[in-house]
């Protein structure tokens, strides 16, 4: 046999290795020519465009109806706001784990959209029953008189948001993978549709987001909150109907049991072996080695395509064998794992840093859905002599850019950068991350600029400006986001973690709930330190006029430079330490087969080197 037909059947042998099972809605083997593609993806982004634009219409008119309704103080309805939004995005979490070990994406995604739009039901119940509410007051001109919700009231109150955030948080991740998993990321040509389905995800999000933001914030104001509350409750049934309708074409990955057992086997293998010491070879390690079918040679790779790395070596040492063993003598799963457990565990410690350099991001974003929407509400929102701007619809304008910026993104731009960088997404997902948060800092510079003319206008002259000066701060936010949001969600999903590309895509949604938690963090911190100044607290009066709100923007922008260089650096650690480290191998002639072996093109292009 040639060197050119043995590299043949190396191929072969690693796309039978890395090909994940399917099944129909019977539990039957997916049909190509049937199931997935983008005719199923479609059904799962219209669960995507309706459920964000119910929850969207909550979560971004919230501290309105916090303060007015509910009538908790500003900084407090802030925190309601941010602790609402983070925690929806911590079940993310849950919501990948039940999805990935136990249910699967559909019917993680049918349980809990229940949950969600039983929690959009009894918010609406809330607000249109006087009984639920504290008695109707002013607070801007008698707040210190009005009675804040309390009792029965305020726990109806938190429930309601709180099955919305339990609903919302499990069914997030799993719109994103189900759909993801309509394409198989190992065909070069349904990789390249695989980026743009990312992008036809965000461009459905920004249409949801721009529909909440104007139509159903519009409703919420003139209408009240009831009614709103009661569209985005109809939104959400709507995305159900939307999902049930792809049932039939979907090509569904089956749940494989607990994600967390293997992943704590090697680290207690490895602490159970903590004295041995690893071979030099790393063809020694346990299931370090594969034959390909017919074949005299023997890659360096698992299931997956997973090949060892010289990164943690310490990690390592789960996969020694105990030399000494008898020759019928197996080992314990908990005191011998494989390679590709290992190697699991190494890319989750991996990305952890990519990951963390987007908290701070995910803070300033905290920032535009409460401080920003109240500035507005303290400026001139009047757009004709009979039409005003609700504050909340700031928050649209980059989503009216986004829907005409991001079609020509994927139809103009990746096309282009795709001739240059050999990449499917064009620029690679870390770029694409690093560029949003550079843009992200200017953001808060722009909002530090506008607050402080906005706030002298109403203090030395007397007058109200126009509210949209400070639409720069979302407009540039918006391009931001579409960077580093869709960038770090491709990233996380094209690790190749067989049975984890939910939970991993679970995680990047962590990023914004610890990024809303930062916020509430440091408002607080601010608070606490500035309180003592002579000219009082930043954030401690709920008089924007009497506030600082500016200075702690211009703290923000310095956290977020500082944050991208942090990101700079592990950017540049994750690239230039590729997983895929090549281990000389050679054949029973002596010659070095990785000349001509996969794992120096696809996977690393694809796959690992994002």
């Amino acid at each position: 046999m040639d060197v050119e037909a043995r590299r043949q059947q190396i191929l072969k042998g690693e796309e039978t290795m890395s090909e994940e099972t399917t099944v129909d809605w019977r539990g039957r083997p997916s049909n190509l020519d049937k199931h997935g593609g983008i005719r199923a993806a479609a059904f799962v982004l219209g669960l995507q465009g309706f459920e964000i634009m119910g929850i969207a219409a909550v979560g971004n008119n919230l501290i309105t109806y916090a303060i007015n309704e509910m009538h908790f103080s500003l900084s407090k309805s802030a925190n309601i706001v941010t602790n609402f939004i983070g925690t929806v995005f911590i079940l993310a979490l849950l919501g990948g784990y039940l999805s990935d070990s136990h249910l699967g994406c559909f019917w993680t995604m049918l349980i809990f959209g229940f949950v969600e739009l039983s929690g959009f039901i009894l918010l609406s119940v809330q607000a249109h029953l006087p009984q639920l509410k504290p008695p109707q007051c002013n607070m801007t001109t008698d707040g210190e008189h009005c009675l804040e919700a309390k009792g029965f009231k305020a726990l109806t109150f938190f429930v309601a948001l709180y099955l919305v955030a339990l609903g919302s948080g499990c069914v997030k991740p799993n719109m994103i993978s189900h759909g993801a998993d309509q394409f198989n990321k190992d065909d070069p040509k349904q990789s390249k549709k695989l980026s743009s389905y990312f992008n036809a995800a965000y461009f459905a999000f920004s249409m949801g987001e721009l529909v909440a933001l104007t139509v159903l914030v519009w409703i919420q104001t003139h209408s009240g909150m009831d009614v709103g509350f009661g569209v985005s409750a109809a939104a959400m049934a709507m995305g159900l109907i939307s999902l049930v309708c792809g049932t039939l074409l979907y090509r569904n990955k089956a749940p494989e049991g607990s994600i967390f057992t293997p992943i704590a086997q090697v680290f207690v293998a490895a602490i159970l072996k903590r004295k041995q010491v690893c071979p030099s070879n790393p063809q020694l390690l346990h299931g370090s080695q594969n034959k390909v079918p017919h074949s005299n040679l023997s890659l360096s790779s698992n299931v997956g395509g997973v090949l060892h790395t010289q990164r943690f070596r310490f990690l390592d040492k789960a996969c020694i064998k105990i030399q000494d063993a008898g020759a019928d003598t197996k080992e314990s799963p908990w005191r011998l794992c494989t390679v590709t457990q290992v190697e699991q565990v190494k890319i989750l410690f991996s990305v952890i840093p990519i990951f963390a350099c987007t908290i701070v991001f995910n803070t300033i974003l905290a920032q535009l859905q409460t401080f920003s929407v109240q500035q507005g509400s303290s400026m001139n929102t009047q757009l004709t002599k009979s039409v005003h701007i609700p504050p909340a619809s700031l928050q649209s304008i980059p989503y009216i850019m986004l829907i005409f910026i991001v079609p020509l993104y994927d139809t103009f731009f990746v096309p282009f950068a795709r001739k240059f960088t050999g990449h499917d997404s064009g620029i690679s997902p870390l770029q694409r991350i690093g560029f949003g948060l550079f843009l992200a800092t200017f953001s808060m510079v722009s909002a530090a600029l506008m607050e402080k003319k906005r706030r002298n206008s109403a203090v030395n002259d007397n007058e109200i400006i126009s509210i949209f000066w400070i639409t720069p701060q979302f407009l540039i936010f918006g391009l931001s986001e579409m960077f580093t949001a869709v960038g770090l969600i491709e990233f996380f999903y094209k690790q190749s973690l067989k049975g984890m590309q939910s939970f991993l895509t679970a995680i990047t949604y962590c990023s914004y709930s610890f990024g809303f938690y930062l916020s509430s963090v440091l408002v607080s911190l601010v608070n606490k330190i500035t309180s003592h100044s002579s000219n009082g607290g930043w954030l401690s009066e709920n008089d924007l006029n009497k506030d600082k709100l500016d200075l702690f923007y211009w703290l923000l922008a310095a956290l977020s430079i500082l944050n991208f260089l942090n990101y700079l650096f592990w950017a540049r650690w994750f690239s230039y330490n590729p997983f895929l480290s090549v281990t000389p191998q050679h054949d029973s002639n002596g010659e070095d087969i990785n000349r001509y072996s996969f794992n120096t093109s696809k996977n690393i292009g694809d796959v690992i080197i994002p």
